[in-house]
């Protein structure tokens, strides 16, 4: 459920879809499922949602890796300029 920003520096609190921007993520992680005969190695897909608010939006994009998990960065120079503009 989506309560705050999602950059950990932020207080702001979700309220409406239309101030700043979501992010819908599409994380995987690997399940071992054991039968009789082997262990097997299954992927799961899982679907999260983060939100950043307008101020945040504007300077910081979110990321999902799989070695470290959601990751809250700095968008690329041409992306911040093109939606301040």
């Amino acid at each position: 459920m989506l309560s705050k920003c999602a950059n950990p520096g932020c207080a702001a609190t979700f309220l409406y879809l239309h101030q700043g921007k979501l992010f819908r993520l599409d994380t995987s992680i690997e399940v071992v499922t054991s039968t009789s005969a082997a262990e097997t190695k299954k992927p799961s897909r899982r679907v999260e949602f983060f939100w950043l608010c307008h101020s945040c939006a504007a300077e910081l994009t979110v990321g999902y890796r799989k070695e470290t998990g959601i990751t809250v960065g700095p968008l690329a120079k041409g992306l911040a300029r093109a939606q301040t503009a």
